[in-house]
Formats: C-alpha cells, sequence, structure tokens
C-alpha cells in the first residue's frame, strides 16, 4: 500500500477511500484500463486524509443527503481493519446527521454496525452486499480474497436484525459458469431468509475491456488447473464473445424473467434505476425525530 493527501473526497455525493483491492474478485471491472491506475492494483492507494476531507466537505454543505461508498473499491478491504479510516467517515457522516450507503463484499462492515444503526435511527443507512452465487466453493474460486457467500447472508441477517435495509448487488452472473436458475434460486433464497429489501442486476452477464479481460482470461487458466469445472472456459469465452465489453448469457432472457418472477412473487424490489433511486432519498425533518426506514 502507499499513502497520499487527496484533494477531494465526495463526487458529487460518493466516496472512496481507498484505490485499489486486494478481493481478488476475478471479474473486477475496476482493473480496466480506462481507470487509469498508476500503480498495481493490489498496491492500494490509501486517501489518508479522507476523514479531514469529508469533514471540510459535510460541515459546508446546506442540504443533507445520502453519501455512498464502495462503488468503485470496497472500502472494507483487509487494511480497513487497522487503518480505521472507513470507520471514521462514517463517525462523521452520523455527526453532521447525513445518511449513509455502503456498498462491500466484506464482512468487516460487521464492526460498523454500531455507527450504522445509530445514523439510521437518525436519518437512513442502506448497507449492500454483492452475492454472484450460492456455491460457496464456486465462490472461494470467483472471489478468493472475500468471505464466501454463506457469511455474506450472515452479514444480511445482522443488519436486518438491527432493522437497517440491505440490498443484494444481483451480478455478475458468468456465462457458462453460474449462469443457472439453480444459482438464481439459491441466492434468492438467502435474500429471502435475511429479509433483503432490494435487488440490483445489470442483466445476466458481465464487462470485458482492456485490462480486466486479460486478468479474467489469466485468472480462467489458473482455475482450470485447480479445478475441472473450468477446464475450456476461457477457450469458450474467446469462441462466444470476442472482444466484446458486454459479455450477456446466452440464457440472458430467460434468467432475468426468472429472477423477476421470484422477487415479484416474494415483495422484494428489482431494478437499477428505481434501486439507485430509493438509495439515494434522504429523509428530510429534524434529525432529532428522525423518520425509520
Amino acid at each position: 500500500m502507499h499513502f497520499v493527501n487527496a484533494k477531494s473526497i465526495l463526487t458529487p455525493h460518493s466516496m472512496n477511500i481507498y484505490r485499489g483491492c486486494s478481493h481478488g474478485c476475478i471479474y473486477c471491472d475496476a482493473r480496466s484500463k480506462c481507470y487509469q491506475f498508476t500503480h498495481e492494483f493490489e498496491d492500494i492507494e490509501v486517501k489518508q486524509n479522507a476523514p479531514e476531507l469529508l469533514e471540510q466537505t459535510l460541515r459546508k454543505k446546506r442540504k443533507r443527503c445520502m453519501v455512498g461508498t464502495g462503488a468503485m473499491c470496497d472500502p472494507y478491504i483487509p487494511l480497513e481493519k487497522d487503518l480505521r479510516l472507513m470507520r471514521s467517515c462514517l463517525e462523521i457522516i452520523e455527526k453532521h446527521n447525513f445518511g449513509a450507503a455502503v456498498q462491500t463484499k466484506s464482512d468487516l462492515v460487521l464492526r460498523d454496525l454500531d455507527i450504522l444503526e445509530r445514523i439510521n435511527r437518525k436519518s437512513k443507512a442502506v448497507v449492500q452486499m454483492t452475492l454472484t452465487t450460492a456455491d460457496d466453493s464456486l465462490c472461494r474460486i470467483v472471489e478468493p480474497g472475500v468471505c464466501p457467500t454463506s457469511r455474506r447472508f450472515e452479514v444480511l441477517s445482522a443488519f436486518r436484525d438491527a432493522g437497517i435495509p440491505t440490498v443484494v448487488w444481483f451480478s455478475p452472473l458468468l456465462p457458462f459458469i453460474n449462469d443457472t436458475k439453480e444459482n438464481i434460486d439459491g441466492i434468492m433464497d438467502y435474500c429471502l431468509r435475511a429479509g433483503v429489501k432490494a435487488v440490483i442486476c445489470f442483466g445476466i452477464g458481465l464487462t470485458l475491456r482492456d485490462g480486466n479481460r486479460e486478468y479474467f482470461y489469466a485468472a480462467l487458466d489458473r482455475a482450470a488447473k485447480a479445478d475441472n469445472r473450468f477446464s475450456g472456459f476461457k477457450e469458450q469465452y474467446i469462441r462466444t464473445f470476442g472482444n466484446s465489453y458486454v459479455v450477456s448469457s446466452p440464457r440472458e432472457h430467460e434468467l432475468m424473467q426468472h429472477l423477476a418472477q421470484q422477487c415479484r412473487k416474494n415483495g422484494i424490489m428489482l431494478g437499477t434505476d428505481s434501486v439507485f433511486k430509493w438509495m439515494e432519498e434522504f429523509p428530510e425533518g429534524n434529525p432529532d425525530q428522525p423518520e425509520l426506514f
């Protein structure tokens, strides 16, 4: 890792405390060359002055809003356990009576349940988690540096018990690997049991562009040597998709219909724009007499 002093932190209502990641997810779009990393992705850039910048920014804001984090890089990478920059930022968000929408794959977020609970009592907190496969053994190959799906279910359940709404990012589902009705049903079972409020799904597939495509294919090669389930997948991707940016499952229409049906049947909000709109809505009113979500 290396430390920098950032010039700003919110763009406009979202922040990334870290730049880079150690989760090692094989499909990670943040590795793409278009994001112009000037350092190795695993040599994580730490914005050491993030709490001070956030304090200055929120103090000047005339209107409170939701503050999002994790859209580009997970705020709960292992470094956060010791650096505690995310926790400091949440304390500042609570102090100034703003809302928080946190996106992560890590169970380290449970450390900050106490602050998120206080934020939710005053205004609104939302915890978002990515679930890509119901199979923990597959999860350990696809997302090797982070807790498996079964543990993420426990995290979602803990936030449900604390009265904090949760959202599941239902993506990416990898063509030929986990784009099945059985996998969708397995993830939906986790969502139902954890009382998830909403599901975000951009389609059944993933995106591949310069930078993350090469990493993804190299990861498929490594996986094929360790697990026969991955044998031939790299070649199948190259034959089927070439250098396409959007890599959609051949079963996308059928699987999206199935996902939508499951969400409707169980009263779970499904979408992209509609879910983002709900997450971004800040409850107006006196913070001493909060609305509860």
